[in-house]
């Protein structure tokens, strides 16, 4: 099938032209984002693959449709860039990768944990400049330490399995709490209040739903224990950006460690270095020595890779063939997505 595939970059290719050699799709790459100003690139194609910072919204879907576009195949595990209600009526099939490499995401998490506590970035500039003081670097041990994870699907499996690997006390949340998993893990299910509270380090591993969109508010910063780690590898707008900025100004969080945005939209995956960044936001949030951010990398692993473009293109396939769609995602999915605990 032909499959117009946008937003890629060279470890997009590389990966799916891999992969494809199982399939035999054709496939023609473009580099700019899926927009209603991009989609006229797709006329012709029966299907195109997207990803997280396209905008794949009802006017896009319109204008694809209009193309001969009947399936859209993200890339990715979230879908809140795609109108569902919009590609439903339109009879415009989306699919997703629904999970990869799993152990991507969460050491990722992980790694954001250990640099902002063991002020990794602070001390590698220094030395650049033949600075060895350790001033300002003390961290703490995080054995011992309470870690509250937020979201227990697989990817908030691994991380709390690699938390109780270096001794910490584990609470989690989660709308669906698994009692078999609380014995196996040696963790606890706790509500979200309670995690915020008594938690030194939080990492949210939930999918962005109108229910768990800024989850992570005012509210929810002033519960939380001073000097708390906050880590991010979910989706940017499960936090309050402006609340947060106000919690780090107010020192009330010791950190916050940050894989996504959630006006990341046109700034990650881009290379900006020769412009004034627009977003006065995440111009200030960087200019915090207790903030890392990183441009929505987790996934990035050759494992992860091989696992997104093995399940899109299954997907193409399974739609080219008329077979059911078993990574499909409708919006009553969404609408029945239960909401998160404020």
């Amino acid at each position: 099938m032909r499959l117009a595939v946008f937003d890629t970059h060279r470890y997009d290719r590389e990966a799916l032209e891999k992969t494809n050699a199982h399939f035999g799709h054709a496939l023609t790459f473009f580099e700019p984002r899926l927009t209603l100003q991009t989609a006229k690139l797709a006329d012709g194609f029966p299907a195109v693959c997207s990803f997280v910072n396209d905008k794949v919204d009802a006017a896009t879907l319109a204008a694809l449709h209009g193309g001969g576009v009947r399936l859209v195949a993200a890339r990715s595990a979230g879908y809140n860039h795609v109108d569902l209600e919009a590609a439903q009526r339109l009879d415009i099939r989306v699919t997703r990768v629904p999970e990869y490499s799993p152990h991507a995401v969460a050491e990722h998490a992980v790694a954001l944990v250990l640099s902002l506590n063991r002020h990794i970035p602070r001390a590698f500039a220094r030395v650049r400049d033949w600075n060895f003081s350790l001033d300002g670097l003390v961290g703490f041990d995080l054995a011992g330490k309470t870690v509250g994870v937020v979201g227990t699907g697989r990817i908030g499996r691994v991380a709390v399995r690699i938390f109780r690997g270096f001794g910490c006390k584990v609470l989690c949340y989660d709308v669906a709490p698994d009692a078999d998993f609380e014995r196996e893990a040696g963790v606890a299910f706790v509500p979200l209040d309670v995690l915020f509270a008594e938690s030194d380090v939080i990492s949210l591993h939930v999918p962005l739903t109108p229910g768990t969109r800024h989850m992570v508010d005012a509210a929810a910063l002033a519960r939380m224990k001073k000097g708390v780690l906050l880590i991010n590898t979910g989706r940017g707008a499960l936090i309050d950006s402006r609340a947060l900025l106000d919690a780090l100004k107010a020192g009330r969080i010791g950190g916050a460690g940050l894989d996504v945005y959630e006006e990341e939209e046109g700034i990650f995956f881009q290379d900006l270095s020769g412009q004034v960044l627009q977003d006065d936001v995440l111009a200030r949030l960087l200019t915090f020595p207790n903030v890392l951010v990183t441009s929505h990398q987790a996934f990035l692993t050759h494992e992860a890779l091989a696992n997104i473009a093995e399940t899109t293109l299954a997907s193409v396939m399974a739609f080219e063939q008329g077979e059911p769609l078993v990574n499909e995602v409708r919006a009553e999915q969404v609408l029945r997505a239960p909401p998160a605990a404020k």
